[in-house]
């Protein structure tokens, strides 16, 4: 009997082994070309690693002084400099002593997001969840009650600047999206030509002139006075132009839409808002998810170039910290370490919003 269960075993691995020698014959021997091209790939593949392997682990340094780091420059990386300037990347000028505030709410924001992902939670008790933790957040960073001290927005920075302007760009701009790209299939003329110049205006143009206009020009429009904080401005900018972008996603998706679910919403004799919020879009969301989830990796990304309205995100915070005398020049360390936290947030999203086209996609077909 054992040795009828060995030799099936060895039967079963033989398979598996065939299996996959097939699979590599097809797929990368296939022709002298697909050959060459295979140990082309490999060979840089082996380089890049062997490098990094040399670069960034072996040799590096871990921890140690900016003196050391200077002595293995070219030889190794200076890992040294995140026990030193974490905290500032992480939280720029925030005081240091109230540091754990920003900390903390950076905690939160990721929790909602875990939170948010669960379509169990997709009920009342979202919207719940997301004021409370707003509400709790803004009196975190703020302060001036419950004991904690008042801490204005210009000194807010970092990762928490990076997921404040993300997380209030995207969900207002959504919206936003919605209701130009609606706008913009109207049968009203002035309702469809104001959505139309909004649109091309706001794509026509890069988000940095945005902020700069948000941040130079916005306030000349104000009456006398009044003033609006930067940070407002900037989020205002990042708000209009990702719901720009969204509305020409959010558009495809109804023009892809066949014909036949209009008019099935017209035989039932639903209203126009009826048809459009329980038939046609959640049909065309559905069908943009991709390109939808693409908008918002690219804006979470973008909200670095608010530093040209003298805010510091997690990516200039970092860029300001190797600029200090004792650690210039080792900006690669600092710009992968900070590379590594948007990867994660953006492989994140693009792997979530592949869960759920599957998911939307399975009960489609039943």
């Amino acid at each position: 009997m054992a040795n009828a269960n060995a030799a099936a075993m060895d039967a079963a691995g033989g398979i598996g082994e065939s299996k996959l020698m097939a699979w590599v014959r097809a797929n990368l021997f296939s022709s002298w070309a697909n050959t060459a091209l295979t140990l082309v790939v490999f060979y840089v593949v082996a380089k890049a690693v062997f490098f990094f392997g040399s670069w960034g682990i072996f040799n590096a340094v871990w921890i140690g002084t900016s003196a050391e780091c200077r002595a293995a420059k070219g030889v190794g990386a200076c890992w040294a400099l995140f026990p030193e300037k974490w905290r500032f990347i992480l939280f720029a000028t925030y005081p240091f002593d109230e540091q754990w505030r920003p900390a903390l709410s950076s905690a939160i924001f990721i929790g909602l997001y875990f939170f948010s992902a669960m379509r169990a939670n997709w009920n009342l008790r979202l919207p719940i969840a997301w004021i409370a933790g707003l509400g709790t957040i803004s009196v975190l960073m703020w302060g001036g009650v419950l004991g904690l001290s008042f801490v204005p927005q210009e000194r807010w920075g970092g990762l928490v600047l990076t997921l404040i302007l993300s997380t209030f760009g995207l969900a207002l701009a959504f919206p936003l999206a919605i209701l130009l790209a609606l706008g913009r299939r109207s049968h009203m003329p002035v309702i469809k030509s104001m959505c139309v110049v909004y649109i091309e205006l706001i794509r026509g143009v890069p988000l940095i002139s945005l902020l700069f206009m948000a941040s130079v020009m916005f306030p000349l429009f104000l009456p006398e006075g009044v003033s609006i904080d930067k940070l407002l401005r900037a989020q205002i900018a990042i708000i209009m132009f990702a719901g720009a972008y969204l509305a020409e996603v959010v558009r495809g998706g109804l023009q892809a839409l066949p014909k036949g679910q209009y008019e099935a919403a017209d035989a039932l004799g639903l209203s126009y808002w009826q048809a459009t919020m329980m038939i046609v879009l959640p049909q065309a969301l559905r069908l943009v998810i991709p390109p939808m989830v693409n908008t918002f990796i690219g804006l979470f990304k973008d909200t670095s170039l608010v530093l040209i309205i003298g805010l510091l995100d997690i990516l200039n915070a970092a860029k300001v910290a190797v600029a200090d005398p004792q650690w210039r020049g080792f900006g690669p360390e600092a710009y992968f370490g900070v590379s590594l936290i948007y990867f994660v947030f953006c492989f994140a999203m693009s792997k979530y919003s592949q869960r759920i086209e599957v998911e939307l996609n399975r009960n489609k077909h039943r």
